[in-house]
This record gives structure tokens, sequence and C-alpha cells, in this order.
């Protein structure tokens, strides 16, 4: 590994920094103390709850990085207490408050805090977060306590709710295991609950003032808020739940067949992919979704361009196309069909979507104008008539669960997602893939036997329908909201690409569209006005280009159901000579698995050959080695391809 970077670029694209998690004990209950908040909160090794935080946002939603001081923890054989003081302020206002958390090891835990403001403060959300983890608990029952006191039976969604699930709540109890309940009593304010399935978020997120309730809102200087959020486990779990071994591999039927891979394609990335197109090709995407929106310029030079692009690249062209008139839209429309036309109608499938719904309407609030959604796609079926036509969201699936496109007028519902919009931490990003099962099944529900495309999605955002723009991260640091976010170049990017590919395709997705060409959702380097340590100085491919180039080869043969231990993503497909098996650690340690078959040979991207593979585009059969041990064992982010006979 000759001029190798460090380990941290190779894993996450950035030297930033990570703190370690300090973990609290008392008895079987455990949590992390992550800058002041609680995560993956557990007992006897048990999730409970994924995350207790106080939290202070501002007018956008973003979230601020409280200074915090005063931080002293005492740790006791039967208990814990940790106290700190935190500020959150930018050039414009300032919330000071207080915290304090206790646990015991009879199965108690309080998490309180209080504070005000020290100037008038513009806010959309300051106060408790509560997150309940989804496995096991999505479909299952929830007992819950209003704020009347008043007591329902009810159930954690299963179909992802695209709305509150739960309102005006004091407690929610839920048995966590068999024999184990835990329940969860939210104190100083009223509580009302969220799927946060919708963004990729692995959590039901309850959270302190209605959005009923205008926003932003003013914390008046000096108004004290004083709130709390307590725990109590009862019972026991089985001797068996005590913990978990290392898991097997194992192969199922065939449930369908490997979807067709699609890259995106921003115009503003279309010189620096044609002058990349030889090593572009070699990734073999079948289709190249070209956004186009004439807001921000496009014009009928713009689609020669992704029609050109596309055709270098000899993939399909698919036509993302946002509609600017509200009152003209009609004509609008016709106008884009007359252009298509005139370039011999080489848009097999066009993606429609008006302007308003690139941004966000929270429930509760005011639908912007906007053409009416069954007038407006009987326009794109006139105005072309030899494309399939899409409908969904360009933005997030979270928006097109909210405002569904008449799937009797279309002929594919289509959406993209991010993985970071509430957090932008590694754990977050990777635990977001265990929601896409659950985001397959409700895409299916609103397609109503429709077929459906995902993307263009990553791990970054391509557009904030909840403020003006994504982050554009000079920094190259982690944090929510970025556009261009760091560990799209490193192995974890590539890990969680095979994730997401893998997901989808066992949720029936058609085609699935990652990323892009080149740029902050690229697949190639080319220099941008943001840092790509290593790639800046010897240039390449990132480590996602040889998953994808491998996913784009399984295209159209039978996909196998695939079952591994919950820190492993997997595909597996039939191939002339066998089974190609694909398997991805998602995690920072180390994991083994034992494989279902007799491998040949393996393709293994990690750390020790992401030089060599970040700089030879056919890194997928140069580095392929003879390979017969039945047990595999991935570091970090590693990704493997095993070819079973």
């Amino acid at each position: 590994m000759n001029n190798a970077p460090s380990l941290a670029i190779r894993l996450f694209g950035t030297d930033e920094p990570v703190t370690p998690l300090r973990i609290l004990r008392a008895g079987a209950l455990t949590a992390e103390l992550d800058t002041g908040n609680l995560r993956h909160i557990r007992f006897g090794g048990v999730e409970i709850i994924r995350a207790i935080s106080f939290i202070v946002r501002d007018k956008n939603w973003g979230t601020y990085n409280p200074v915090i001081s005063d931080l002293v923890v005492d740790e006791r054989a039967d208990g814990f207490t940790v106290t700190y003081k935190a500020l959150a302020l930018d050039d414009n206002q300032a919330f000071r408050y207080s915290a304090r958390i206790e646990g015991s090891a009879e199965g108690r835990l309080d998490f309180s805090a209080e504070g005000s403001a020290e100037t008038p403060f513009l806010t959309n959300r300051t106060g408790f977060v509560v997150l309940h983890p989804i496995a096991d608990v999505s479909g299952h029952p929830v007992t819950i306590e209003h704020v009347d006191g008043s007591i329902v039976e009810s159930r954690f969604p299963d179909i992802i709710d695209p709305v509150q699930p739960m309102m005006d709540l004091r407690a929610l109890t839920h048995e966590a295991a068999p024999g184990l309940k835990v329940t969860c009593r939210m104190e100083g304010d009223t509580y009302e609950m969220e799927d946060q399935r919708n963004w990729t978020d692995a959590s039901y997120k309850t959270y302190v003032r209605p959005l009923a309730l205008p926003w932003p809102y003013t914390l008046p200087k000096d108004e004290r808020i004083e709130q709390a959020v307590r725990l109590t486990v009862t019972g026991a779990l089985p001797a068996s739940e005590a913990g978990s071994v290392a898991g097997q591999v194992t192969l199922g039927d065939v449930i369908g067949t490997v979807p067709a891979l699609g890259l995106g394609l921003d115009p503003s990335e279309i010189t620096d992919t044609i002058a990349r197109r030889d090593r572009l090709h070699l990734v073999g995407a079948k289709v190249l979704v070209g956004y186009y929106d004439p807001s921000l310029g496009h014009d009928f030079t713009t689609l020669g361009g992704i029609l050109a692009t596309a055709r270098s690249l000899e993939a399909e062209p698919w036509l993302e196309a946002v509609v600017q008139s509200v009152e003209g839209f009609e004509a609008e429309i016709a106008a884009l069909g007359r252009d298509v036309a005139d370039m011999g109608s080489p848009f097999k499938t066009v993606l429609l979507s008006p302007l308003p719904d690139l941004k966000c309407t929270l429930p509760g609030s005011v639908w912007p104008p906007a053409p009416p959604p069954r007038a407006f796609f009987e326009a794109a079926r006139k105005a072309f008539p030899k494309a399939r036509i899409g409908g969904g969201m360009f933005s997030l699936f979270t928006e097109m669960n909210r405002k569904r496109p008449p799937v009797d007028l279309i002929d594919l519902v289509s959406f993209t997602t991010t993985a970071m919009l509430h957090a932008g931490d590694d754990t977050s990003i990777t635990e977001g893939l265990e929601t896409l099962p659950a985001i397959a099944l409700s895409a299916r529900a609103i397609a109503d036997g429709k077929p459906y495309a995902v993307g263009p999605s990553a791990i970054g955002m391509r557009m904030n329908p909840y403020g003006e723009a994504p982050l554009k991260n000079p920094g190259n640091i982690r944090q929510a909201m970025n556009f261009n976010d760091p560990r799209h170049r490193g192995l974890l990017g590539a890990a969680w690409a095979l994730g997401f590919f893998a997901r989808f395709a066992e949720g029936g997705a058609t085609t699935i569209t990652l990323g892009g060409t080149t740029g902050a959702f690229g697949l190639v380097h080319a220099r941008h006005a943001w840092p790509q340590p290593y790639f800046d100085e010897v240039g390449g491919v990132f480590p996602m280009f040889h998953v994808l180039r491998g996913m784009a080869r399984l295209a159209g043969k039978p996909l196998r159901k695939v079952t591994t231990p919950d820190t492993i993503e997997a595909i597996a497909a039939e191939t002339g000579d066998g089974i190609e098996l694909w398997l991805a650690n998602r995690t920072g340690s180390e994991q083994s698995v034992a494989l279902p078959g007799a491998p040949r040979d393996r393709f293994l991207l990690d750390a020790n050959s992401f030089v060599a593979a970040t700089q030879d585009g056919n890194a997928l059969d140069t580095l392929a080695k003879p390979f017969d041990d039945r047990m595999l064992t991935l570091a970090p982010y590693a990704v493997a391809r095993i070819r079973l006979s």
C-alpha cells in the first residue's frame, strides 16, 4: 500500500476525528453517551430505545451542535449519573440549558433538561426527541397513554405512515423482547410521533410540540423550559436472549430477477462525464436519468447534452423533468414534448414533477398552489405519446407518501432517498438500510400494481425539500444534509451501496438508480470546489464503482433470497456457472460468517485493496483470487464477491 491514504480516508473519505462513544452501565442497563445525548439504550443486550436527545433546531430545521461544559459522569456498581451544561448559539441567538441523566440497575433511566433563551430564540423545535427502534417493533403492539390520561391499545405502523401515527402522547409501552416491557414516559410538553422510516431513519420518532402549531416559533428571552423522559423496564429476558453469535449465510429460493442499474446525471456533470466515458462505460449502467429544470437555466441544449451523455455510455436515456408553471403547466409540458419529439423522441421514460412539489408541505400545513395532479399527467400523456410516463417525487419518498400520484394515469412510480436527513454520523447512515424493506413495501402499496423505480439516490442530499439547499460541506466533515458527503468516496459508501441495491432488489424495484457519474454522487473522480482527499492528488474511481459494476452485470439474472446476520448486507444471483454472492460488512468492527456453499474465488474490496481498486477500473476482474474457505472474515466496511460452484 505504497502512498496509501490514511485508514480514515479509505473508510470514510475524511480525516475528521470521531470521539468514541462512552458506554454507561447500570447492571443489565447500558447506554451510549454521545455529545450529551443517549443512543442504543439496551437491557440485557436487547435494544429497548434507539435514542433520547435534547435537541435545539433553527428555523430551517438545522440542528445546533451545542457547546457542552461542566460534564460530570459518576458511574457506580448499581447506577450512573451524568450532568452537564450546554449552549446552543449562532450569530443571532442563544439558548442555554442544563441536563441530568440517571440510570439504575433496577431498569430505570431518567433524562431531564431545563433551560431558557438568552435572546429571543427562533426555532422549529427545542426539546426532547425519543427514537424507538424498528426491528421487532414495526407492526407490533403498543399501549398509548394520552395527555388526558386515556389509555389506548394500538400498534406501531407496518406500512409507513405518511403523517403522525400517534398524537397527544404522554407515555408508550411496548415489548422489546418476549417477557421484557419498556415504558417511555415523556413530560413537560405534548408529544407526537412520526414514522421516520419515511426518511430512511431506522426509528419511530416521538418529539415535542405538535406540527399543527405554528413554526418556526419564538422562545421569548428568559422563558423557561423543563422537560423529562423516563424509562422503566419490567420483566426479564429468557436465557436464550443473553447474546448472539456469528451467523450463517443461507440461500433461499428464487424471488425474482436482479433489476437494472441506473445512474443519475446532473447537467453540470455532462462535460466531465463525457470526458471520462471510457471508465464510466465499464460500469455497464442500463439507464441514465438526466435531470432537467428550466428554473435552473436548463434548455434545449441541456436535453441534447443529456442524450449525448447517455449515448456515450450506451445507456437508455430517461428524462426527469421539472415543470415550472402552475397556471400554464399544460402549455409548458406541451412545449417540452415538442422539443423532445424534434430530437426523435429518444427518452423512453419521462418522469415529471411540478416545481412546487420539490419542497415539503408538513402535515397540517396548507398545500402551495400546484397543477392538479390528474390534469398534469393527462397533459404529460398527450405530450409524450411514445414514452413511459412516471410520477412520484424527485425529492424524497416522504413527500410521495404524503402526496401520492394518480397511478391509473402513469406507467411507473418513482421516488428518491437520502441517507442523512436527520443525522450525519456513520452509524445512522448504515442503520438506515434497515428501513428500505418497509419503503419498498409501502412503495408497492402506493403503486397499486404498477412498477416502481427508486433513485437517483445517494448518501448525500441532491435537493433539500425543507430548506434552501443541502449543505456544501467545504470542510469535508460528517453532518446531516450534506450535498457532498465524504463517505460516498470511502469503503462505507461501497458497503452502503450494496445494501441499498440488495434491499430494493428484494423489494421488487424494477430500476435502481444510484448516485451519478462524476461529482458529489459520482463514481469517477473529477475536480470540484469541495476537497476530495487522496483522489484530488491521484484521481481514480471510488470504491462504489466496483460494487455498481457488479450489480449491473447481474441485471436480469435470477435473484435468490439471502439470509445473513444483521451486520451483513447481501445479494445473490444465479449465473451460468453457479451462484454469485455479494456480502458487505456495514459496521466498523470485523465480522465473520459461514458461507452457504463451496467458493471458487473471491474479490475483496477493503482497506488493503483500496489503492489498487481505486486506480484500476477493471479491479473486479484483476483483483479476483482463488478462494476455497467456507468461512469469510470481513474487515470494517469491506465488500466481497464470492463465486460459488
